[in-house]
């Protein structure tokens, strides 16, 4: 099962929606280059590139969220400590195997892709919803 993008996940802010775009794509590299059985180094080479796109997209959302001051900063990156945490335990689990497995694979469709989709829906919702109130005050 791959992960999709679709309006359920627009926030409405380009940047982030671009990137979790993005984010998604590399979910999704990860979950074929383990349905094409490649060996645990393809997969982990796979892991890194979601790893290293998910610490720029933090970034950048951390980044944004310290711009506009908004109040629910500390939580959101608590939450984003959790996804961290569930990557480097992927990343042990794929040292630990000869290559991802059937039990890899439920693991980054549970702890990854239903971890992002709610997420997003709620917290990354919120604050580009914050920002837009806050830069549209005059049109309330």
């Amino acid at each position: 099962m791959y992960a999709e993008f679709d309006d359920s996940l627009i926030t409405g802010n380009e940047m982030i929606d671009s990137q979790h775009k993005e984010l998604i794509e590399k979910i999704n590299d990860l979950l074929r280059s383990c349905e094409e059985r490649v060996d645990r180094r393809g997969a982990l080479r796979m892991l890194d590139y979601l790893t290293e796109y998910t610490e720029f997209h933090f970034k950048e959302e951390e980044k944004l969220q310290q711009e506009i001051g908004y109040p629910g900063i500390q939580e959101h990156m608590k939450k984003h400590d959790e996804l961290r945490r569930t990557v480097a335990e992927l990343h042990e689990m794929l040292e630990d195997q000869e290559g991802p497995t059937a039990d890899f694979v439920e693991r980054v469709n549970q702890n990854v892709t239903e971890w992002l989709y709610y997420h997003i829906k709620g917290f990354d919702r919120s604050v580009a919803e914050f920002k837009y109130l806050r830069d549209n005050q005059d049109r309330l």
